[in-house]
């Protein structure tokens, strides 16, 4: 099996999505301010990019943006689910939904005023060559606008593997110097802590949200290695550190 379809199952099969993920919904509600804030046309046609259950959505319906949207995500059991978090009340817009790999695939309806995206690119393979491949999208005038996870993200529970001379099998993200080289970006790093109660607490919240998906050729660890990285990780303070990037690319007009 792709690691890629090992992700899609994973996120297919998140059982407590909207209950553990606290970090996404807040960067959700952020970036959704951004692009209210952004000068779009009065209907814009708007794709986004890795739905989930709906966080970017529903924030952006509730922040009265109007136009044609393309809401997607790589797994349609999360695209179902987005669909009927917004209920029978679409607000301003009119919304379509479909399955896409948002790396690979091509969307219909194109060309987009927006395309949008909120801690889904990560999962990428080559996430600012993705983006690059986005700005093709675009109508003139239009905007690329995304939030994604940056190296620093997870340092601790990193420095707890390194502490006993493992390797953790969080992915490698992106170095955001790549996508500072994507003419014209303009970047924005946030990072959030999030504390936990314990390792175990930390671990059951990643499964919990889909999230689990280790880098490319990461052998797991043997019970009693992952003991003592769970030690190493309570004895740290049980704090987990999000690096959130986020990438503004736009077209210019003509």
């Amino acid at each position: 099996m792709s690691r890629r379809e090992r992700i899609r199952r994973a996120f297919a099969a998140a059982p407590d999505y909207d209950g553990q993920a606290r970090v996404q919904r807040a960067v959700a509600a952020s970036l959704a301010a951004r692009i209210a804030a952004l000068e779009l046309p009065p209907r814009p046609r708007v794709l986004e990019i890795g739905c989930g259950t709906g966080f970017l959505t529903r924030a952006l319906r509730d922040a009265g943006l109007a136009g044609e949207w393309l809401v997607t995500d790589i797994a349609g059991e999360m695209v179902e689910r987005c669909r009927a978090g917004l209920g029978g009340e679409p607000g301003a817009a009119t919304l379509r939904f479909a399955v896409l790999d948002g790396e690979r695939g091509t969307p219909a309806g194109g060309p987009f005023d927006l395309v949008c995206s909120s801690l889904a690119v990560q999962w990428f393979d080559d996430a600012p060559a993705a983006l690059a491949r986005m700005t093709d999208w675009l109508a003139p005038g239009g905007h690329v606008l995304v939030t994604t996870l940056g190296t620093g993200s997870f340092a601790q529970w990193r420095a707890a593997h390194a502490a006993e001379g493992l390797v953790a099998g969080t992915p490698a993200f992106a170095a955001t110097e790549r996508f500072a080289a994507l003419a014209p970006a303009h970047l924005g790093i946030e990072r959030l802590v999030e504390r936990h109660a314990d390792a175990r607490a930390f671990l059951r919240s990643v499964k919990a949200i889909g999230a689990g998906t280790a880098a490319p050729a990461h052998r797991p660890l043997g019970p009693a290695q992952l003991r003592r990285v769970m030690e190493r990780f309570d004895r740290s303070g049980c704090e987990v550190t999000y690096e959130v990037v986020t990438c503004h690319l736009h077209r210019a007009n003509g």
